[in-house]
């Protein structure tokens, strides 16, 4: 063989392993994404839930104000009509009984 020809060999073999140290490292690469992905399933899983559960706490609260701002109207709707029933009945010269304590 010439030296040429043992030159050449030399750096193709160590093409050659250069690109199996790619490989290989593609390989253990690829290996940690796949394990990384499932793991990330996981958690992906248990934040569903933990959200879920969160927007159901933050549905409940917003019910819970929902209907105090509701009796609120409602407290102050009576008693606007309850003033205009008093200035309906001042006009007619009546008014309500009011206990005194």
């Amino acid at each position: 063989m010439s030296v040429e020809k043992m030159s050449k060999d030399e750096e193709g073999l160590q093409r050659t392993l250069g690109l199996k140290k790619m490989i290989d490292r593609w390989q253990i690469l690829h290996t940690r994404c796949l394990w990384q992905m499932m793991l990330n399933q996981r958690r992906n899983l248990y934040a569903i839930l933990r959200m879920q559960h969160t927007m159901k706490q933050e549905v409940a609260l917003a019910n819970k104000q929902l209907l105090l701002v509701r009796q609120a109207a409602l407290h102050q709707l009576f008693e606007k009509e309850n003033r205009q029933y008093q200035k309906e009945l001042h006009q007619m010269g009546k008014a309500f009984y009011v206990e005194r304590l």
